[in-house]
């Protein structure tokens, strides 16, 4: 009986999803809450937008009075930012924090996409 060596021929490059590969897409709904971060506000003036873009709209701005509730990081598009998803408890919205502009860096949990 011969014996018949199988070979597996790759077509393309092998690739795989890391955290600068994706984004949240503006208008994309609420990532779950995997930082237990509560904290006083960590700048003043930012935006929360819809995604992690500056092309997406606003939701609010935080001011440094305001308690913010971190959930996760992603990166964002089309640049090499990373942001933050918050919930902005004195104000009631929530949204999206290019971490760049936040005095801490922003979540230290990664979001998963």
């Amino acid at each position: 009986m011969a014996l018949v060596a199988a070979t597996a021929l790759l077509v393309g490059p092998i690739t795989y999803a890391t955290p600068a590969d994706a984004h949240a897409a503006c208008g994309s709904t609420r990532p779950p809450n995997l930082d237990a971060t509560a904290v006083s506000s960590k700048g003043s003036g930012i935006n929360m937008r819809s995604g992690s873009s500056t092309a997406c709209s606003i939701n609010g701005t935080i001011y440094g009075t305001h308690q913010i509730d971190y959930y996760c990081w992603t990166s964002g598009s089309p640049s090499g930012y990373t942001w933050t998803f918050a919930r902005d408890v004195t104000a009631s919205w929530a949204g999206w924090m290019r971490d760049d502009l936040l005095n801490d860096g922003g979540s230290k949990s990664w979001c998963g996409f």
